[in-house]
């Protein structure tokens, strides 16, 4: 008794833990916590109201010891010097999008340059708690990688900022449990909408946004069995809703056989307020 007593709680402290503080062009904010340990990917929404978030979700920033980057465009970063700055904290990120923050004139503080850390497509490294594997993913900006994150005894999977799903995108997905992957935009709400024709061909391009209906097509040819729950994110305000988006995923994945809320969970990311808390296991 005693020793299943000692597995439960070792296995609820060490269970890992994810919110959204944010997904979308006014800021993105991810949060993992293994109970013991705590890490951020991307902070593209203000201090003052991830404070505020945070205390009601009943966590602190004080538990944060890794901040991850994805790219260098402001939604993603436009704090990320203040939060370093104010506790200390290393920040992961390639060569190219750490020289991408210095240029962004939106990032007032930077991140000081010894607490700047190179990371590298490809190979993983180990954060504490964490192991971190970043990898390639196409968009417009310096670099962009997305991060497959193992701790807990299970994994996570983020892609955000997406032209298209790549080879090398492709075996992280098949690998991921649990997968945050960006369902941008409605193509046909993006050609008939009120954008531009440069801003039209942008988000639509290989170094773009992931539309619903791709989303889907790289969910379902590359899932295997063990993939539990799947958040779309970064949805686009004007050439999206949330429940759309939801209903073309789910759409795509039930024309190859596979029924959310059966095989597995579909949920979407708010945009500018919190998401979850969500148990990963």
């Amino acid at each position: 008794m005693a020793i299943f007593y000692y597995f439960c709680r070792n296995f609820e402290k060490t269970m890992l833990k994810f919110i959204s503080f944010g997904s979308g062009s006014s800021g993105n904010c991810y949060w993992l916590s293994t109970g013991s340990d705590a890490l951020i990917i991307d902070i593209g929404v203000g201090l003052r109201g991830l404070r505020k978030n945070c205390k009601e979700y009943g966590v602190s920033l004080q538990q944060i010891h890794h901040v991850l980057v994805t790219h260098d465009h402001a939604d993603h970063i436009k704090s990320v010097g203040s939060l370093s700055a104010d506790f200390s904290l290393p920040v992961h990120a390639t060569r190219e999008v750490h020289d991408g923050i210095n240029r962004n004139y939106c990032v007032a503080k930077k991140v000081a340059p010894d607490l700047a850390c190179y990371i590298e497509k490809g190979t993983t490294i180990t954060l504490g708690d964490f192991q971190v594997t970043p990898f390639g993913v196409p968009h417009d900006s310096a670099d962009n990688v997305g991060y497959f994150i193992e701790a807990g005894g299970t994994n996570f999977c983020l892609i955000t900022d997406a032209g298209q799903v790549t080879d090398e995108m492709k075996p992280f997905i098949t690998r991921a449990r649990h997968l945050v992957i960006e369902a941008n935009h409605d193509e046909e709400m993006v050609v008939n909408g009120p954008y531009p024709k440069f801003l039209k061909d942008r988000i639509l391009s290989a170094t773009g946004h992931l539309s619903n209906r791709a989303c889907g097509e790289a969910i379902a040819q590359n899932m295997s069995e063990g993939l539990q729950h799947v958040w779309l994110c970064h949805l686009s305000e004007e050439n999206n809703h949330p429940e759309l988006a939801r209903k073309t995923v789910e759409s795509v994945l039930r024309s190859y056989g596979i029924v959310a809320g059966t095989d597995l969970q579909v949920e979407v990311l708010k945009r500018n307020s919190p998401t979850g808390p969500f148990e990963l296991r």
